[in-house]
């Protein structure tokens, strides 16, 4: 009876451990970093951007994976053999640059977070090179193993110790409800004075709404997402697990986004402290919200950056084993090697005390340049009679592309004048 009732168990995580994989892979430091600045500098006012960004997600996760389905393809090789091979070289190029960049900036984040909380039960505190250095042997030792199954299993516990920290956060800090009723209402807030404390109020909210979207619409999500579909075998019978898998995910990073944005808006914004340093995350939580709250949202953070730090590492390995449609044995020595060359710029920020935060935003922001491309590739093959047969896109599905697409470009716009503007102060 007991080797039964686990079986099942292990058979319905299964069915969800691609979508435990994908909110992994999404929410990460930078998210938990970029809905932090958020909540602390504008309350909940944009939180219209995490609703609209996840339901975009929901649409490009269900159109790239319908693809996939159908045609047994994934996104690189799609690209490669229907469109031209450049435009998976620029994908591969692209999503590589961002990834290194996100390496560091998380690791960086997770270091000095893990620095700051350390000190509250260690005099001194451990410096953050030391906890960079344990957090990139952890990922790479489990990588090591080689197979997806290892890196799934590992997430979905990392990520239940994620979603559970911030939700539990949520409702010790949580700000009044009207004030979550009124963030979904579209609006760009004024940028506002320097904080009480003498900090400054750091970039305005373009360049943090582009850095939303960015972390929440990521490119390498929806190619990735190709591969796993493929790996787990589904054809086109299997389009409801796949659509329920993706819902799965999309809510979860919703909830989890949210409840970020709201802990920092119940605690920092309203006590109109802001944020400019991720261990503030943790010395000004503390005084305001009680050393409970403040260890939570670190055990959180430090979650969410290990789960993002398993497919960013694994990135480049997986986007080449696409593009040149060769088997993901991840134990080949060339590709160790990759993973452990990608893992080792986790210890860039703390080595040369970098401050992590303002270049984790902009690099967020940067994501959504890419974005009008992968709209404007799905769009083009899932329209394809020849490729899709029945099952090409409908009405519904290319007016919702083309809203998408419209607003990448409104928000890449957004993120290019904010970067001048932070950069022009």
């Amino acid at each position: 009876m007991t080797s039964s009732s686990g079986t099942g168990i292990k058979q319905k995580l299964a069915l969800f451990l691609p979508g435990i994989f994908l909110l992994g892979f999404n929410i990460g430091t930078g998210s938990v970093t970029t809905m932090a600045k958020a909540g602390a500098t504008y309350g909940m006012s944009l939180l219209w951007t995490v609703l609209i960004s996840c339901a975009a997600t929901y649409i490009m996760i269900g159109a790239y994976g319908r693809y996939t389905l159908v045609t047994g393809e994934t996104a690189l090789q799609a690209f490669r053999k229907h469109i031209h091979p450049f435009v998976g070289i620029f994908f591969i190029v692209a999503l590589t640059v961002g990834v290194a960049g996100s390496v560091m900036g998380v690791m960086g984040i997770v270091a000095e977070i893990s620095y700051e909380w350390s000190r509250t039960f260690i005099p001194g505190g451990l410096a953050p090179i030391y906890w960079a250095a344990f957090f990139v042997s952890l990922v790479f030792i489990i990588f090591w193993n080689g197979r997806t199954q290892v890196f799934e299993r590992a997430l979905a516990v990392i990520v239940a110790i994620m979603a559970a920290s911030f939700v539990l956060n949520f409702f010790l800090m949580m700000p009044p409800p009207v004030d979550i009723l009124k963030g979904f209402v579209p609006s760009v807030p004024a940028i506002p004075e320097a904080q009480p404390n003498g900090q400054a109020a750091g970039q305005g909210p373009l360049l943090l709404i582009a850095s939303m979207v960015g972390t929440t619409l990521f490119s390498g999500l929806f190619i990735i997402r190709t591969t796993l579909v493929k790996e787990a075998g589904w054809t086109i019978k299997d389009d409801k697990q796949q659509r329920r898998d993706a819902l799965f995910a999309v809510i979860m990073m919703f909830v989890i986004s949210t409840a970020i944005m709201a802990a920092a808006a119940g605690s920092l914004f309203a006590e109109g402290v802001g944020l400019d340093r991720p261990a503030q995350m943790i010395g000004l939580l503390e005084p305001l919200a009680g050393p409970l709250a403040a260890s939570i949202f670190a055990i959180g953070i430090i979650a969410a950056g290990v789960s993002s730090q398993f497919p960013n590492v694994l990135m480049l390995p997986w986007l080449l084993c696409d593009y040149q449609n060769s088997a993901r044995e991840m134990t080949l020595p060339k590709y160790r090697v990759m993973v452990f060359l990608i893992s080792l710029l986790g210890l860039v920020v703390p080595l040369f005390e970098a401050r992590p935060l303002f270049v984790m935003i902009a690099s967020q922001a940067l994501n959504v340049a890419v974005l009008p491309a992968t709209v404007a590739c799905i769009a083009y093959l899932g329209n394809k009679t020849e490729l899709m047969g029945e099952y090409r896109h409908g009405l519904f599905m290319n007016f919702c592309l083309v809203l998408i697409f419209l607003f990448s470009l409104v928000t890449s716009y957004m993120g290019f004048q904010g970067l001048l503007a932070m950069i022009a102060g």
